[in-house]
């Protein structure tokens, strides 16, 4: 039963008696600054100064907004088309809602390809027939 000491008599609360490692404040801080030299040397080189930080920021603002630019490009252009078919041939509201979603996949398959996710139209592999396949076959 639990006495004035504490839960198991010890006068400590917790788990109890445990063989814990004594590591000290100078072992941490060796340790600390050891691994601090590891990462410095695998750890690209920063740009130096306010002036390259800033040129770095630009052109990702820069990248931000070209990708934005081509998105809402694709589905206005997509939307004004699917308008003046409407007004055109009197579909109204399909041929809106079909453009739209036509502008809006072109809008992603131009992200796509300024980002360099997408190879341009020609510009994929061969097709798999005209591939050597290690054999010795065509």
């Amino acid at each position: 039963m639990a006495d004035e000491n504490g839960p198991d008599g010890t006068g400590k609360t917790g788990p109890g008696k445990q063989h814990a490692a004594d590591i000290r404040d100078d072992d941490l801080e060796r340790r600390r600054r050891e691994l601090e030299a590891s990462l410095a040397t695998r750890r690209p080189e920063r740009l130096e100064g306010k002036d390259d930080a800033k040129a770095g920021s630009a052109a990702g603002y820069g990248q931000a907004l070209k990708l934005s630019s081509e998105f809402i490009a694709g589905v206005v252009v997509g939307a004004g088309l699917g308008w003046i078919i409407d007004r055109q041939a009197g579909t109204s509201p399909w041929g809106l809602i079909v453009f739209l979603l036509l502008g809006f996949g072109a809008g992603v398959l131009n992200v796509l390809r300024s980002a360099g996710a997408v190879a341009e139209f020609g510009q994929g592999e061969k097709p798999r027939r005209d591939r050597d396949d290690g054999n010795g076959r065509s």
